[in-house]
């Protein structure tokens, strides 16, 4: 789909937009088709230009770690997907934060360091502040948030009940169990905070998480070009 956008509306403008893609989970059934493997990052990130229809991405991302495969082999290979021009940059994502230290040392030392790192953050999820945000700005990598509005419950969707065609009615990963009393009157509390800045409780979510200097940037899940608008009324 985006390569289609892309080829129809977006191509002269190549230069201005930043593209990324990432590897790591599954992509294809049986052998190879996923985890950090040499084969299965230059695989992936090979079948992703040809769909997109792009000679190179922006940033290439390994997706998670791999327990089967040696750091040192999914960095090198990040390393030659750099030096073969695929990808300008190379960041990772979820990795914990002994080996994203070590995945820094690596590439800093092969002159291809990392870019930026991506993990999930939100007002209900703080985990990477205990050691992740502080070991990006150290590494000298910026730091992209991935589900900053927690599948939606970070918005006024669930304040009131479960809406039929949520999220958390068709997908898997939003479970309904997860919508407690004490859920939703924290959720209410911070709607009202929100309408106290004239923001809504999503606008007042990602302002939430820009406020730290070592963010660069949140990655928004928009199901409406509105919803779109309303997620980007928050960097005023």
């Amino acid at each position: 789909m985006f390569g289609r956008i892309y080829k129809e509306s977006l191509k002269s403008h190549r230069d201005e937009i930043l593209i990324t893609t990432k590897a790591g989970h599954d992509m294809w059934p049986g052998p190879y088709g996923e985890w950090g493997s040499r084969k299965n990052l230059f695989a992936s990130l090979d079948q992703s230009l040809k769909r997109m229809g792009l000679d190179y991405v922006d940033i290439f991302y390994s997706h998670r770690p791999d327990p089967n495969t040696p750091l040192e082999e999914t960095m090198q290979a990040l390393v030659d997907i750099v030096r073969s021009g695929k990808a300008l940059y190379v960041g990772i994502s979820k990795y914990p934060q002994d080996m994203a230290e070590q995945a820094y040392a690596y590439l800093r030392e092969q002159k291809v360091p990392c870019l930026v790192y991506q993990g999930r953050y939100s007002m209900l999820d703080r985990a990477v502040e205990e050691d992740v945000l502080e070991g990006a700005a150290a590494a000298g990598a910026g730091f992209v948030a991935f589900s900053p509005l927690a599948q939606g419950l970070l918005t006024d969707k669930y304040l009131n009940g479960i809406p039929e065609g949520s999220r958390m009615t068709v997908n898997h990963f939003l479970k309904k169990d997860v919508l407690t009393d004490d859920l939703v009157a924290q959720l209410k509390a911070w709607n009202e905070e929100a309408a106290e800045q004239g923001l809504s409780l999503a606008q007042y979510a990602l302002k939430w998480i820009l406020r730290r200097p070592e963010v660069t940037s949140v990655i928004v899940g928009a199901s409406s070009v509105e919803q779109l608008k309303n997620n980007l009324e928050a960097i005023k």
